[in-house]
């Protein structure tokens, strides 16, 4: 099966995947997705930032109905699924959440990953980043 990544901008162009986010270069700010202005103090220019790979669990729900467009359910129709925000030490990244929901917890380590987010008209599989955590972590 054929895959592309969701949206190309948000990803390095590596193998595997990294997300990239955007730095000031006037204050340092953070930003993800890029952006062309900084939100903190709008002087620096905004320049590709590689984030880090992993990070912990800062705060997470459960999306319990289909979110507004752009947002593609899967041909069997939207399944509740993990969503939080990802603390990678610089930015916070919302996230799906690759993990059990019985094992998500604040505070969880997680490492970047990418999953089936819909299959496009020519039957080509579309990821999306997430984050997941190795089996030994969950616990």
């Amino acid at each position: 099966m054929t895959t592309r990544l969701i949206d190309e901008s948000l990803f390095d162009g590596a193998d595997p995947p990294r997300l990239v986010g955007a730095r000031c270069t006037g204050c340092r700010t953070v930003v993800f997705p890029r952006q062309d202005s900084c939100p903190r103090c709008s002087d620096g220019a905004m320049a590709a930032h590689v984030l880090p790979d992993s990070g912990e669990i800062w705060s997470w729900t459960v999306q319990a109905f289909p979110p507004r467009e752009p947002y593609r359910p899967p041909a069997e129709g939207h399944r509740p699924y993990a969503l939080g925000y990802v603390d990678l030490g610089e930015v916070l990244v919302e996230a799906r959440l690759d993990i059990a929901r019985r094992r998500i917890r604040i505070g969880l380590p997680v490492r970047l990953t990418t999953i089936p987010a819909y299959l496009d008209e020519d039957g080509t599989q579309v990821l999306t980043y997430a984050f997941g955590c190795d089996a030994e972590d969950e616990g």
